[in-house]
């Protein structure tokens, strides 16, 4: 099960504030959210709805 505690390198806090997740977060929680997020390792695109090239790691 996948540890619920944000480790500092989980994440950053926007200009505006936002909370923002960072590739190695994503790549612990091991699954694409399909949200678009900006550092998604899984090469999700919001626009087409499909999961195209990964990004390299």
């Amino acid at each position: 099960m996948f540890n619920k505690t944000l480790d500092p390198e989980d994440f950053y806090y926007s200009d505006e504030g936002y909370i923002v997740f960072t590739e190695k977060y994503h790549l612990k929680r091991g699954y694409c959210c399909k949200s678009g997020c900006k550092h998604c390792p899984y090469g999700y695109n919001k626009k087409t709805g499909q999961i195209e090239k990964p990004k390299k790691a």
